[in-house]
């Protein structure tokens, strides 16, 4: 296997070096042969690479349709497209768009601005512009917005034969043709089909009689990471969309919820980073730093206010100045298990185990870790400050604010997410450094509150 892998690179870089000669002696055959020998996203790869002058020859060479397979399969950040549409003539990025899957070249017409869209809709083909403007209409993130309109779909009333004759006809365009939707005369979603169906039933047998009437559905309205887990839960190569009426609009194929659950991933560690987005490639350093202050800024003032707290237990601090010491202990294990507890939350929520009777559960298992690792990891605490300062009060003290703190915090990281997520709020929000920061201050009141009410036990 490894092996392979190496012969895999050493057979991609040769073929990159026989590309970029190609391009160097404006070899238009030997570029083409190459070119359009190796995998889609191979070629997406190469060209993403290429520098300015050399993607210009890149035009030159290729045809609209060709581009069109190489955008479709492009991974770059979305402030990048409107420069590389830019490089070419407008005439060919309308064709080029034309060409592309609809939901695709919605996507790449979603990152600029709204009259650059409109100049290449008004030179596009006109049925293809039609169903780009269709899919422009829906709300971002939600089903509308991800799905295609190029699929199949036949009548209840046909009969396999001439379901086969639409299939042939229909196929090249279609994105894909695992599953044949069936519809009434209204346009209404009434069964599905799959090819193995046609291909082992008689000719003469009408679609009604075999299809599948039980069609699991999305509306066009719902959100698109509702969507994929649907998808995933029913192991989908595609589900159709429809609207309150239930009219097929179109279907949502299996490589864009993949592409969904990439961005839903790195949205959620991002926000869990405390990072506007950490999927950004951006190599200004300046860049990079705007989208991490607004964060640092909000942890900022609330770390202040945890140091405000403190201030206001200074006369505990003067009498017993041997509390200090152990803030850091208290404040770092709160933080810490406070966010062991948004993770499992979090994760529950993603994966859609937020039942009502499941919350509960969830909310009455994370207080009953609490309270077992705040029993143990305090338990040894008091007696390791016991051993070391020969206080057993202070130990006591120690011991039984991580108890109490652990618990808390416990509670904190599994109940914030679950309160964000019936406020419709992204439960990520509650991100690991906001969480560490108010169990910051909830350890700070509990460890101090404890020490000012035992303090004639520790003076």
């Amino acid at each position: 296997m490894l092996q392979q892998e190496v012969n895999e690179k050493e057979q991609q870089q040769l073929e990159n070096e026989q590309l970029l000669t190609a391009l160097e002696n404006e070899n238009i055959d030997q570029f083409r042969t190459v070119f359009l020998d190796i995998h889609p996203y191979e070629r997406a790869k190469f060209y993403a690479k290429l520098p300015k002058d050399a993607r210009m020859h890149v035009y030159l060479f290729l045809s609209p349709t060709e581009m069109a397979e190489v955008f479709e399969n492009l991974e770059i950040d979305e402030n990048e497209y409107e420069e590389l549409l830019s490089e070419m003539d407008p005439t060919f990025v309308a064709d080029m768009l034309s060409q592309m899957y609809a939901d695709d070249a919605v996507d790449v017409l979603n990152e600029l601005d709204k009259e650059q869209v409109a100049s290449y809709l008004t030179i596009m083909d006109v049925e293809a512009a039609g169903e780009i403007k269709q899919l422009l209409h829906y709300e971002e993130y939600t089903a509308g917005s991800i799905m295609t309109t190029e699929f199949i779909a036949i009548h209840a009333n046909q009969t396999v034969k001439s379901a086969m004759y639409i299939l042939k006809k229909e196929a090249p365009r279609a994105e894909t043709i695992y599953y044949i939707y069936v519809i009434d005369e209204e346009k209404h979603l009434v069964g599905v089909i799959s090819i193995r169906d046609l291909l082992v039933t008689d000719d003469d047998t009408m679609i009604s009689e075999i299809m599948n009437d039980r069609v699991v559905s999305v509306s066009v309205s719902e959100d698109q990471e509702e969507v994929a887990r649907r998808m995933k839960d029913y192991n989908f190569l595609a589900v159709p969309v429809i609207d309150f009426q239930n009219h097929l609009l179109g279907i949502i194929t299996v490589d864009d919820i993949i592409d969904v659950m990439d961005e839903e991933a790195s949205d959620d560690y991002s926000k869990l980073a405390g990072i506007s987005d950490v999927d950004s490639a951006d190599k200004n350093i300046f860049t990079s730093a705007k989208k991490r202050l607004p964060w640092l800024i909000i942890l900022s003032f609330l770390g202040m206010l945890t140091a405000s707290l403190i201030g206001r237990f200074e006369a505990t601090l003067d009498q017993v100045a041997i509390l200090a010491v152990f803030i850091p202990l208290i404040a770092g294990m709160a933080g810490n298990t406070g966010t062991q507890a948004l993770a499992v939350a979090v994760r529950r929520i993603a994966i859609g185990e937020d039942e009502e009777e499941n919350k509960w559960l969830l909310i009455m298992r994370e207080a009953g870790t609490g309270v077992i690792t705040g029993a143990v990891c305090g338990t040894v605490i008091m007696f390791v400050v016991y051993f070391w300062k020969g206080d057993f009060f202070l130990g006591l003290l120690v011991g039984f604010s991580i108890l109490i703190t652990l618990i808390v915090a416990t509670l904190a990281g599994a109940l914030v997410p679950l309160l964000m997520h019936r406020l419709k709020v992204d439960p990520a929000v509650a991100s690991g450094p906001f969480i560490t920061t108010i169990n910051d201050i909830i350890s700070i009141l509990i460890y101090f509150g404890l020490a000012t009410f035992f303090m004639g036990y520790l003076v």
